[in-house]
């Protein structure tokens, strides 16, 4: 079962992705640039398996490039609390 089969999964994932790249000292900006580019990746090559995802997919398309950096960092906001 991948990851992106359960939001909450999901969720744990990137927290734990997020928390790693901040031990080893990543930047808050470059932190944000990834994000955009994961979701940019995801919404352009990987279709949706659950609500959670298909909200989040139907929000990227119609937003433009900033809302998109918005978007990637309410993500980031979400997870990086959940440990």
């Amino acid at each position: 079962m991948s990851v992106l089969d359960n939001f909450e999964q999901w969720k744990s994932f990137l927290g734990d992705r997020l928390h790693q790249a901040q031990d080893q000292g990543m930047s808050q900006q470059v932190i944000s640039d990834l994000a955009y580019q994961i979701g940019d990746y995801l919404a352009k090559q990987v279709d949706p398996k659950n609500p959670e995802e298909r909200v989040l997919s139907d929000l990227w398309s119609v937003a433009n490039e900033q809302e998109q950096h918005a978007i990637a960092n309410m993500m980031v906001k979400l997870v990086q609390n959940k440990k």
